[in-house]
């Protein structure tokens, strides 16, 4: 199967902290890939915006080392990257004064599809979007990307959304999840809405409950101060679970249309339970050597999770009763992020007792080796009567696409093009981002209010022993957490 490959019309597009981490391992190396397959035209313009005082070929220069490291090699054509790189310009700018702005005016063109990317701190969104409009630079329908954290609370949320509001219109705002962007998240949505198969079955009458992982192995290390912050649930939860959540629990929109999904996600979001102590778990790692995740943020009194697990309930007719069970986490056994729908098991068995019955289970892998695998019952093979065993009926996009699938775009390589093509579809829409606020900051109050500390679990763990028996009460347990 080849993917098709459909290019974007002629644009500019200006990357606000272009010299950062995020835009050298993600967003320029993404533009390149996305050049070399043809998607980008000659005639962009990519423009690079920073602090620091660079020439245009210094920044190409800086942009060609992000492709040597984060590029596969078998892509770093010499000739395709001098191409890409004739396409680039870089302004040396000051986000919250005068520096820059006419040389930046200069280089977009009012023309084109206008886009600007603000890979930076959410205290410069402001300043950048008052600038691009005091300059003229930004035309009525350039479009503006902002990065996460949206906010830290409702309050925040609601005054980032009245920031932005006062120079751009709601469609012009893309709030990026790359979440959203993967492959196997969108296919979610194809195999719930394309198929007459799964939907009968997606309601509380036949599905068991529902688990969302994703799991990390990595700790806190070099960015323990911003994570100490957030945690878990306001890094984690509140947006990119909170996502997941929204696209297996939503109905079906009356049409793929930005804001008729985002219409039926902002319902579940609006629907959700508000959860009780019962219904959390939240930990910190420890290693083998006594390291912990307060050390890691030089906090010793630090009572900020690094593992959180919730038992949600979407209080709607098609999931009555049907709980959804959250987790994410640092420093855990495997790196692993994925969507589990357990179906129930059948109201009476013809079988005997001793078959080692298993429930059906709908996988969805967003990483790694992207897919899906659902879990049935076959007679084993052989004589001696009818014994049943679970078999996986496995896609794996990279076995089922071939190379196609083995070489799928990254999310922000999509989520990028998505942004120039004017699909919002995949981004949050400002009442969405609030509401998940509105449900998120009650949960936080409490733990604040009780000064509770978060229970301690070993490095290389599943979590902390609660979180098993926040499952075990319930006579259900987690998947495995493994690569």
């Amino acid at each position: 199967m080849v993917s098709r490959v459909i290019p974007v019309d002629p644009f500019d597009l200006v990357i606000f902290g272009a010299t950062g981490d995020l835009a050298r391992r993600k967003i320029l190396p993404g533009l390149y890939r996305r050049f070399l397959g043809g998607q980008i035209p000659d005639e962009a313009c990519l423009i690079g915006a920073a602090r620091a005082s660079l020439s245009d070929d210094q920044f190409r220069a800086q942009i060609e080392a992000a492709i040597a490291e984060f590029v596969d090699p078998a892509k770093r054509d010499p000739a395709q990257i001098a191409r890409f790189l004739r396409c680039v310009r870089y302004v040396a700018i000051d986000a919250t004064g005068e520096e820059g702005w006419a040389q930046l005016k200069a280089l977009v063109r009012p023309d084109r599809v206008q886009a600007f990317y603000f890979s930076v701190a959410p205290t410069l969104f402001g300043a950048l979007a008052e600038r691009l409009h005091k300059h003229e630079i930004a035309n009525s329908e350039a479009r503006i990307v902002v990065e996460k954290p949206f906010g830290r609370d409702l309050a925040s949320a609601r005054a980032l959304n009245g920031t932005l509001a006062a120079h751009f219109d709601e469609h012009q705002i893309y709030r990026i999840d790359h979440y959203l962007g993967k492959e196997t998240v969108q296919n979610l949505m194809a195999v719930r809405f394309a198929n007459i198969l799964f939907e009968p079955l997606w309601n509380a009458q036949f599905v068991d409950h529902v688990q969302i992982t994703v799991a990390e192995t990595v700790g806190v290390g070099g960015r323990g101060a911003y994570y100490d912050k957030s945690g878990a649930m306001r890094d984690m939860v509140q947006n990119h679970l909170m996502q997941l959540l929204c696209l297996i629990a939503m109905e079906p929109p009356y049409h793929f249309d930005p804001d008729a999904v985002r219409d039926e996600k902002l319902k579940v979001i609006r629907a959700l339970d508000p959860l009780t102590s019962e219904d959390i778990v939240r930990g910190q790692y420890v290693d083998a050597r006594g390291k912990s995740y307060v050390d890691d943020a030089e906090n010793p009194a630090s009572r900020t999770e690094s593992y959180i697990a919730l038992r949600c309930h979407v209080a709607n007719w098609r999931w009555k009763g049907t709980p959804f069970y959250l987790r994410t986490g640092k420093k855990l056994r495997a790196r692993t992020s994925e969507i589990a729908v357990v179906f129930k098991e059948p109201p009476h068995s013809i079988f005997d007792d001793d078959t080692g019955w298993r429930e059906n289970m709908l996988v969805i892998r967003l990483q790694p080796n992207e897919g899906m695998n659902l879990k049935m019952m076959i007679k084993e093979p052989g004589p001696g009567g009818m014994r049943l065993v679970q078999v996986p009926l496995d896609m794996s996009f990279a076995d089922a696409l071939g190379e196609e699938g083995a070489d799928m775009p990254d999310a922000y390589e999509r989520l990028i093009m998505d942004v120039i093509r004017g699909n919002q579809t995949l981004f949050m829409r400002g009442d969405e981002v609030e509401a998940a606020w509105a449900w998120t900051d009650p949960i936080i109050a409490g733990w604040e209010a009780t000064k509770a500390r978060p229970q301690r679990y070993d490095a290389g763990s599943s979590g902390p022993e609660d979180a098993l028996m926040l499952m075990h009460r319930d006579a259900r347990r987690w998947r495995e957490i493994r690569e």
